[in-house]
């Protein structure tokens, strides 16, 4: 998340909410009595103040029982909307700090979402947080024009998507998707986490079972690369271990004694089962066994095409216009104005 014109974002954190079930689990009494009544309007009332996003989420939830983690996106789409809107709400005013109803917001979503899914957030952007402007854009164009230098600034390109849940193949020409060729598999970084995950467990490592996660996520984002050659990298570990064997320590969250686990085969073969790019493309030399892999492909079908898509998008969904047509302007592209 950040401001428009910054190099970089202003903060990168975990998709996740952590909520305080003391207060939502509260048992249903009669509203006769005033007390009863007021008790339970305070414990909803703190329900919804009482929770956290990101890294502060994951920290709560080791360090106490009453907050239980929700990770309201799933495969690339959003599947629980009120943890949704607390993910936002913590973005705009505790992280951002600004008020929403200053700013035009532009949001991103995976390819292939429904249209309902782009209602919903219409709705709760211009309901909620009362935005004067929103544009919702597919994640492949923008990292697509994130590209731009002065000298090139085609919009035209296939970009292959990789987040923590889903994988997609995008082909955009002139800044637009060509949504009948988008190609998707469910498989992403979460996968390569699980899988390291197991690897660690059937080496018989270590690690605290509430723990095993969070460290097979840090070994994939710290240590993992792509190899050339499988064979002849499990040749390298062999011959020289102390050389590729990385060592993990941490404390158990729990009684903060402290535990360290070996970090072997799980550095090459993470990324074998899925070929990664996005946010889960940091692996050394990625870019070469991409490059080599692709080449054999592209060598024996090369085509040429002077076809242009035109268009800039330079436009938004407005707060006035929402109020007049109601959510299903989210589902067009604003360019398109007559379309709705």
């Amino acid at each position: 998340m950040g401001f428009a014109g910054n190099v970089e974002p202003c903060f990168i954190v975990p998709t996740v909410v952590a909520v305080n079930e003391s207060f939502v689990n509260q048992p249903r009494v009669s509203s006769t009595k005033g007390s009863n009544w007021l008790a339970q309007h305070s414990a909803g009332v703190m329900a919804d103040l009482d929770f956290y996003i990101g890294e502060e989420a994951l920290a709560r939830s080791k360090s106490s029982t009453t907050y239980n983690l929700n990770y309201p996106i799933r495969h690339g789409q959003v599947d629980n909307w009120d943890a949704m809107e607390r993910f936002w709400q913590q973005c705009i005013f505790n992280y951002l700090r600004c008020d929403p109803e200053d700013h035009y917001f532009l949001l991103t979503e995976s390819p292939l979402t429904a249209p309902e899914s782009r209602e919903y957030t219409g709705e709760i952007m211009f309901e909620t947080f009362n935005v004067p402007g929103l544009y919702i854009a597919v994640q492949p164009v923008l990292a697509l024009a994130a590209g731009y230098t002065a000298s090139k600034c085609e919009m035209t390109g296939v970009v292959v998507d990789v987040g923590d849940g889903a994988t997609h193949v995008v082909p955009v020409a002139d800044g637009y998707v060509i949504g009948s060729s988008i190609k998707s598999i469910p498989i992403a970084g979460e996968d390569v986490t699980l899988f390291i995950q197991q690897l660690m467990r059937e080496r018989g490592e270590h690690v605290p079972p509430e723990e095993s996660f969070e460290v097979a996520r840090k070994v994939k984002e710290m240590y993992c690369y792509t190899c050339s050659d499988i064979v002849k990298e499990f040749n390298k570990h062999d011959k020289e271990p102390a050389k590729y064997i990385k060592h993990w320590r941490g404390t158990k969250p729990k009684t903060g004694a402290p535990y360290s686990c070996d970090i072997g085969y799980e550095r090459f073969l993470g990324p074998e089962n899925v070929v990664l790019s996005g946010g889960s493309t940091m692996f050394k030399d990625f870019h070469r066994r991409l490059q080599r892999d692709l080449k054999k492909i592209v060598d024996a079908r090369v085509l040429a095409s002077d076809a242009r898509l035109g268009g800039e998008i330079k436009a938004c969904h407005t707060k006035a216009e929402y109020e007049e047509c109601g959510a299903s302007i989210c589902r067009t592209n604003p360019v398109f104005k007559g379309m709705y």
